[in-house]
């Protein structure tokens, strides 16, 4: 995962009590089998996102939604599976760590040091929608419909799982329930130096997962949005873009900025564009 390039350091004037705001303590690791090796919570993240996706493709299947057969379904799943892992981590090194990756070409292959990307996520699954729908010879804007609402889970889980290893942290508060993050600070800094921060994380995992989550599960379900390919697609995409920009004002820039924006706000700009553009088409059709 990004790591901040700015972790602010603060002086004494700004400094709270380590009995003021709950400190970050909690272990990235579900289980350790050694020292730096062991089920984390970003990877159990992941598959219960990927579990959430096959069951609720089957759903969609079951009830109507869709007329996938079972190996369709397995086919989309463990495209859209690759698309993530790939995007995301593609996404990671040319949006965040370009220099590094040019200079290093291997460590985009170091994923145990972390390094994920959402919107590099994002364009991984659009191909592999361009690419299943294009091996099964079904719409385009109709598959990528029925996947939006798989997505948002992952998303929930995988801020969830960057709280948990108090990384993505947010920017300097002294709102009641800011966090003191150690991380956010060079080692070895007094823990009474260190000022609180937004809890980013769970801000976007509320708005990132459960808002779209709770949106487009209710579009699909309850709406006759289907009728109408692309549609659904663009207004998750907007969603999702609106929301993110929003939630990246209480989040530590965690590279050197664009536009004088961080990094996560340009890039949701090129979503809204393409969601607004899919509303816009689905409504003249």
């Amino acid at each position: 995962m990004p790591r901040p390039f700015c972790a602010a350091r603060v002086s004494r004037r700004d400094a709270v009590s380590k009995t003021e705001y709950w400190v970050h303590d909690l272990d990235p690791f579900l289980f350790r089998f050694t020292e730096t090796f062991g089920i984390r919570y970003y990877g159990l993240a992941y598959a219960l996102g990927f579990l959430f996706g096959i069951w609720c493709l089957h759903l969609f299947c079951k009830h109507g939604k869709a007329t996938l057969t079972a190996e369709q379904q397995s086919l989309t799943i463990t495209a859209m599976m690759i698309g993530v892992l790939l995007g995301g981590r593609i996404g990671y090194m040319v949006f965040y760590a370009l220099d590094e990756m040019l200079r290093r070409p291997w460590v985009i292959f170091q994923v145990w040091k972390g390094g994920m990307a959402s919107h590099g996520g994002f364009i991984g699954v659009i191909a592999a929608c361009w690419w299943a729908a294009k091996k099964l010879n079904l719409s385009f804007l109709q598959l990528g419909d029925l996947l939006c609402p798989l997505v948002p889970p992952g998303i929930l889980l995988g801020r969830v799982a960057n709280f948990i290893n108090g990384e993505l942290w947010g920017k300097v508060t002294q709102v009641p329930w800011a966090v003191v993050f150690p991380q956010s600070v060079a080692p070895g800094t007094p823990l009474e130096q260190i000022a609180p921060r937004h809890p980013s994380q769970l801000y976007e995992a509320g708005l990132e997962g459960a808002l779209l989550l709770a949106y487009s599960q209710w579009r699909l379900w309850k709406t006759d949005v289907l009728a109408s390919p692309g549609k659904l697609a663009g207004e998750f995409l907007a969603i999702y873009a609106a929301v993110r920009i929003f939630g990246e004002q209480f989040r530590e820039p965690d590279a050197p900025l664009i536009m004088a924006i961080s990094r996560g706000s340009f890039y949701s700009l090129f979503l809204l564009i393409a969601g607004a553009f899919l509303i816009y088409r689905a409504r003249k059709i």
